[in-house]
């Protein structure tokens, strides 16, 4: 897992020959105009997500991590605080992993807590279960979805 402000992503664009287009989109200048709903970059290789909601509270939390997909969630406004545990210390699996949904969920109490406030990103990778939009008061945030 990677948490760090978007002025400093491109330290991170030798990670994945797409995150130079992914960081490129989170600096879109209409990014926070921007409505909930799926965006295509690239096709199913790289897209995002953007997200307008409520924050759900810390307890009531189900972890998911991703074995096809890099998830770099960038938050545009409110305080997202996000749940992480290593998936190899999750014990209690909820589902085994399914495809059509690209996630596999665990019932694990998250290891630690990491607070995203706005013009932060975090980087979750195959091995980071994390639970996203835990926070009070409204989320808008962003996934931007990077195929492995």
């Amino acid at each position: 897992m990677i948490l760090d402000h978007l002025e400093n992503a491109d330290a991170y664009n030798a990670m994945h020959p797409l995150f130079v287009q992914a960081f490129a989109f989170l600096r879109r200048p209409d990014l926070a105009q921007m409505e909930a709903g799926r965006y295509e970059i690239d096709g199913d290789r790289l897209y995002a997500m953007v997200f307008a909601d409520d924050g759900k509270d810390r307890g009531n939390d189900v972890l998911e991590a991703h074995r096809q997909y890099i998830d770099i969630q960038y938050t545009i406004s409110g305080a997202e605080c996000h749940g992480w545990k290593s998936t190899a210390s999750c014990t209690d699996v909820k589902t085994d992993y399914d495809e059509n949904v690209e996630a596999i969920l665990f019932f694990d109490a998250p290891a630690v807590w990491v607070d995203a406030p706005p013009s932060h990103f975090v980087v979750f990778l195959q091995d980071d279960a994390h639970s996203p939009m835990n926070g009070k008061g409204r989320l808008h945030k962003v996934v931007v979805k990077v195929k492995l």
